[in-house]
């Protein structure tokens, strides 16, 4: 079935004359002549094949076929009217939906706040957030299964294979020794990195965040010791779970302390070392959410602590 064309202006004219039924008026309401204001409607009327008014000296009426295109008409104009809002505010970043990866452990520190600095200027925009480890949110970024990632120690800025992608630090953060409660080193305020050369370790395996895996080999490395692995855990609340039960100690990021598990100390270590927190994205997105996102980092750097 082939569908009419039916101009907007024909259409806007026909429901501001059935609303106020004089030519006149509905001229002035729509800031024309009357004279064009008739050629509108006799147009409109022959596409329809019907008289949509009838027209008596001093009167105006619909008539049924009038009445009958009204409803359908003013749906129309409504829908233009509200998917035009929608484009504009999809199109300005207002509104649309943005899909956001992030660390575990970075709810306990960088999430809720940028969340909510996010929310509190873009309200319309809908969220989909996805609990990923480094390696694969960056995977996900590249393939464009997600728009902004919230990770730890990204890919080396010069790392080739990441050329398409850019990252921004958020903030960094010291590291902290995960022990049992009841472990010696424990009654310590700062431990030594040496002390833990005999212990077994607990540790993520090292696709989920390479470069923060070799970091804390790395620290251990440094202190003249390699970190004898006895338990590999994605999740950092698993890392301290099985710190917990006495299988090992851990080094982790400081925002972990806010696990609270009563059998696990955190305590400083020496010598001092930092973690980097940062935002990627892709490089070629031009989307306006992301870059409201990364202006809400760069505007509030507080308020993901």
């Amino acid at each position: 079935m082939e569908r009419p064309e039916l101009p907007l202006a024909q259409l806007h004219a026909f429901v501001v004359l059935a609303e106020e039924l004089h030519f006149g008026h509905a001229a002035a309401r729509l800031g024309i002549a009357q004279p064009p204001l008739s050629q509108q409607i006799r147009r409109l009327e022959d596409k329809v094949g019907h008289a949509l008014f009838t027209r008596e000296p001093g009167r105006v009426a619909l008539t049924a076929a009038g009445r009958e295109l009204l409803p359908a008409a003013r749906r129309a104009l409504t829908d233009l009217a509200d998917g035009l809002a929608a484009a504009r505010a999809v199109g300005s970043g207002r509104a649309g939906h943005l899909r956001i990866g992030f660390a575990a452990s970075l709810a306990l520190t960088v999430l809720p706040g940028l969340l909510r600095a996010f929310r509190g200027r873009f309200p319309d925009v809908r969220l989909d957030i996805r609990e990923m480890t480094t390696a694969p949110q960056i995977a996900a970024l590249r393939d464009k299964s997600i728009d902004v990632g919230l990770l730890r120690e990204p890919p080396a800025d010069d790392a080739s294979d990441e050329a398409e992608l850019a990252f921004r630090t958020v903030l960094t953060e010291p590291f902290v020794a995960v022990l049992p409660s009841a472990h010696p080193l424990a009654a310590l305020r700062t431990v030594r990195l040496a002390r833990l050369a005999d212990e077994p370790f607990v540790l993520l395996p090292r696709e989920t965040g390479p470069r923060l895996h070799d970091q804390i080999t790395g620290l251990c490395a440094a202190a003249g010791f390699t970190p004898w692995v006895a338990q590999r855990a994605v999740e950092w609340q698993t890392v301290c779970a099985l710190v917990e039960t006495g299988l090992g100690v851990s080094l982790a990021p400081a925002s972990i302390r806010r696990i609270r598990l009563k059998g696990v100390a955190f305590r400083t270590v020496e010598p001092n070392a930092r973690t980097r927190v940062a935002v990627g994205w892709r490089k070629d997105d031009l989307s306006p959410l992301v870059a409201h996102l990364l202006a809400t980092v760069s505007r509030d750097p507080d308020s993901a602590r």
